[in-house]
């Protein structure tokens, strides 16, 4: 509320207490890169996802309100059991799974399994069935044609539409288009992410994505488990309620060197998607390799400070669809175009013989320097967040700049006034103002008289009454009503002025939004070969190499990623399945001796080469693998309502019934859950399981203390199998391990010394042996004397104590009872 005032003979006086300055800030720069600014907690994203299952293929598409975009995957082939379909499951983890009500029996049965899957974190998706009308292909076309997209031009006609959409969306894939119907139809209805919107807005759709999942490596989630790829931590601070997770000590944390969320995100894609498309990651390689270089160093770090202000613009594109656009968001979006074009010209600079390169130079357009420039020409910075409101700069709208220096001019002009109206008024009242409210107009302010009491008191001739305020009247005159007549509601005016060029600037950001979706995805992609060469650089890992005609893989001097930053020194280790030799790898050795690490070892240092990362060896080649099964630990929960050894078969299951000639197979201790023999039979079965199978067999590491396995020659002989054991030695009545992988089997576990580590008292190692070489030999196992005579003197004490307990006198008491029930027994526990 601005006002001014004046008394007789005093200086009129300016902004009284409580009222709004007409004052405007001076146009700005905006803040820049090198400011603080605030990160916005993003809301949890969702995902809603729809498909069809017709004649073996599959039709499959997603909502994501994260970005606010649709991604679809072409008609795809699926087997019965539908394989594929459970692997997207797994990936995307949808809040919600639509489908027809009109289903076969195959998609009946698998939808009523996921239904009732209690134990599926963090919890199962809904299943909602629409009538089979709704996915019609006319009408799903109809639906996807109409749409309301912000991403084509308003000024485009209707055929050039059809032909837009036809370059994004395959219109002869019929299943994929009528499960992008039913997606729409869905998400009309539930209105998801608008649903306290007016009815007329629409689900805001910023684009249509392909996604494939061929080529792609299956690993299971027990396998990203054991092998740390992921490791989810509870969060330190009480205020992470939405998650309240971290990522812990795992492969991902160590290479996440990620600046944008969105780099984050697709690292994350890419761990979850390892493939064996060859040229994909070699582009990968390529880009990682040429920012190793000593002479790029500098560059690569300021594409790393670039990408650090390219922030989450899917969120601001779907602000301004709903037209819920923040100030911050336009110095966010501003910064992130700059940035984007700083990456533009950078990349340009760089050899164009490497494809994101390339890309980045072609493909960011002049578009986004027009964005940029109208931006920076219209909007007021400074001015938008001191009042917290969209406001343009000067010499934008000559219109409105002349109500703003009408505005600015008020508190001069008024005083005028109000010494006039003071002229006028009844000589009692010492002063008055004349004030300016928005939306209500110019009123005469009056200090309330001692003599005003009652409401019919406030009545002044010529004036009429509005309300009473802080002690003060305020009224309406002739001259107040003359000034709305002639200044109008400034303040009102010049807002919705405002409002109006900011939609307009809306509009042409959104008629732009393919160009900055482009951005997104290959600055994401640049952030994250930028990260990967960090931590190549920081760990020493070298360039694997791809050999489609080698079957399994060969690491020279390989080293575990994790366990070299934990220990003190790390011992590198070789390791080869390549041919027809050597397929199937028995690794025996003691306790502690490092035969977890090995394996766990071969299994990163693969799946880092499958999502094109360098690796921790000197030399690494990399053959056709298409899965990675494991069985190493036992991921136990309450929820399963499984033992630990059924988790275990469930593992080994897995991996016999779905590995082929390409598979890595990585299985440490199985069959110590149950009973010796049956676990040495178990192990031995399924390994002469797949050694049957001779040239199709898999690439299988099984590290196993049943040295028996090797000793009743229960595996049969030939070039498939290779012993290898951890190397040791023994010093006395130590033992000193060397964590060196060589051929040969182990002679004894050392299982005391493992229990001497680990703190057991020496009386219980020493029976520990003596009971092992009893078994060994074949003899009978004997007591030990000197706890037998302790225990036959704890019960002959206890039954002399009973025996002087009785009362010897009294008449009930029968001593053949006692006799029978109580000495005869002890004696016989004491003989």
């Amino acid at each position: 509320m601005a006002s001014v005032g004046a008394t007789p003979g005093r200086t009129p006086q300016g902004p009284g207490p409580g009222e709004a300055s007409t004052n405007f800030p001076c146009p700005a720069p905006v803040p820049g890169p090198g400011e603080a600014e605030e990160e916005e907690e993003e809301e949890p994203a969702e995902i809603h996802l729809c498909v069809l299952w017709n004649s073996g293929y599959l039709g499959i598409a997603y909502y994501d309100t994260s970005d606010s975009t649709i991604h679809f995957m072409p008609d795809a082939p699926d087997h019965e059991s539908l394989k594929l379909l459970q692997r997207v499951l797994d990936e995307i983890d949808p809040q919600s799974v639509v489908t027809s009500a009109k289903q076969d029996e195959n998609m009946t049965r698998f939808l009523g399994k996921l239904a009732s899957q209690e134990h599926r974190e963090p919890k199962r998706p809904e299943i909602i069935f629409l009538p089979s009308v709704d996915f019609g292909l006319e009408i799903s076309k109809q639906r996807l044609l109409s749409g309301n997209y912000s991403f084509i031009p308003d000024s485009m006609t209707a055929t050039e539409k059809i032909l837009f959409l036809s370059s994004i969306i395959p219109f002869d894939c019929l299943l994929t288009v009528r499960a992008l119907g039913g997606l729409l139809k869905f998400l009309a209805r539930r209105r998801i992410g608008v649903e306290l919107e007016d009815c007329n807005v629409s689900v805001p759709i910023l684009g249509f994505k392909k996604f494939v999942l061929t080529h792609l490596v299956s690993i299971d989630q027990d396998t990203y488990s054991v092998l740390q790829i992921f490791k989810s931590e509870s969060h330190p601070s009480v205020y992470k309620v939405a998650s309240g997770l971290k990522e812990g000590l795992s492969l991902f944390g160590i290479l996440n060197r990620c600046r944008c969320k969105w780099g984050e995100k697709l690292l994350r894609l890419w761990f979850t998607r390892p493939t064996q498309d060859l040229g994909e990651l070699n582009s990968r390689l390529d880009v990682i390799q040429f920012f190793l270089l000593p002479q790029n160093l500098d560059m690569a770090q300021m594409l790393h400070r670039l990408l650090g202000h390219i922030k989450n613009v899917p969120l601001i594109l779907k602000r301004m669809k709903l037209s819920h656009t923040k100030v911050s968001d336009w110095q966010v979006l501003y910064k992130t175009v700059y940035s984007a074009l700083g990456l533009r010209d950078a990349c340009r600079s760089l050899p164009q013989s490497i494809q994101l390169f390339r890309d980045i130079a072609q493909e960011f357009s002049d578009d986004l320097h027009h964005i940029a420039s109208l931006i920076g020409k219209v909007v007021d910075f400074e001015g938008s967040l001191a009042e917290n409101r969209f406001i343009v700069l000067p010499n934008i709208d000559p219109e409105i700049d002349e109500k703003k220096r009408r505005l600015m001019g008020l508190p001069s002009f008024l005083t005028e006034v109000a010494q006039k109206e003071l002229e006028n008024l009844d000589s009692r009242i010492p002063s008055c103002s004349v004030i300016y409210i928005p939306l209500i107009g110019f009123l005469l302010s009056i200090p309330r008289l001692p003599s005003m009491v009652e409401t019919s008191d406030f009545e002044i001739e010529g004036l009429d009454f509005m309300f009473l305020s802080e002690e003060k009247l305020h009224y309406r005159s002739a001259r107040t009503k003359e000034l709305d007549a002639l200044l109008g509601d400034l303040h009102c005016d010049i807002r919705d002025q405002e409002t109006l060029l900011m939609h307009q600037l809306q509009c042409q950001v959104l008629a732009r939004a393919a160009v900055l979706t482009r951005v997104l995805d290959l600055a994401s992609r640049l952030d994250v070969l930028l990260a990967l060469a960090s931590a190549a650089r920081d760990y020493g890992y070298s360039r694997p190499r791809y050999s489609p005609r080698l079957l399994g893989v060969r690491i020279q001097n390989g080293r575990h990623p994790l366990m070299e930053l934990c220990a003190r020194t790390f011992v590198p280790n070789s390791a080869e399945c390549g041919g027809d030799k050597g397929r199937v790898k028995v690794i025996t050795g003691p306790n502690s001796s490092g035969k977890s690490i090995y394996l766990k070892q071969v299994g990163l240092i693969t799946f880092m080469a499958l999502v094109g990362s360098f690796v921790p060896a000197e030399e690494a080649e990399i053959g056709a693998v298409d899965a990675i099964f494991t069985r190493i630990h036992s991921c136990e929960s309450i929820s399963l309502g499984l033992s630990t050894f059924m988790i275990d078969l469930n593992q080994v299951a897995k991996a016999v019934n779905n590995a082929t000639e390409q598979s890595l197979v990585l299985i440490d201790e199985f069959g110590k859950g149950t009973n010796t023999v049956d676990g040495l039979a178990l192990l031995a079965a399924v390994i002469r399981h797949w050694l049957a199978l001779g040239p199709t067999c898999p690439h299988v590491f099984v590290a196993t203390n049943f040295l028996s396995l090797v000793q009743l020659q229960l595996l049969p002989q030939g070039p498939l199998v290779q012993y290898l054991t951890m190397e040791t030695c023994e010093d006395g009545n130590d033992l000193v391990f060397f964590y060196q992988v060589c051929e040969g089997v182990a002679s004894a576990s050392h299982a005391s010394h493992t229990a001497a580590q680990a703190g057991l008292p020496d009386k219980l190692i020493a029976r520990g042996k003596e009971v092992s070489d009893f078994i060994r030999s074949g003899k009978p196992i004997q007591p030990v004397k000197e706890l037998l005579k302790e225990k036959q003197m704890e019960n002959c004490q206890t039954l002399v104590d009973k025996f002087l307990k009785l009362d010897l006198e009294d008449p009930s008491l029968d001593l053949d009872i006692f006799m029978s029930q109580e000495v005869l027994l002890a004696a016989t526990a004491i003989l």
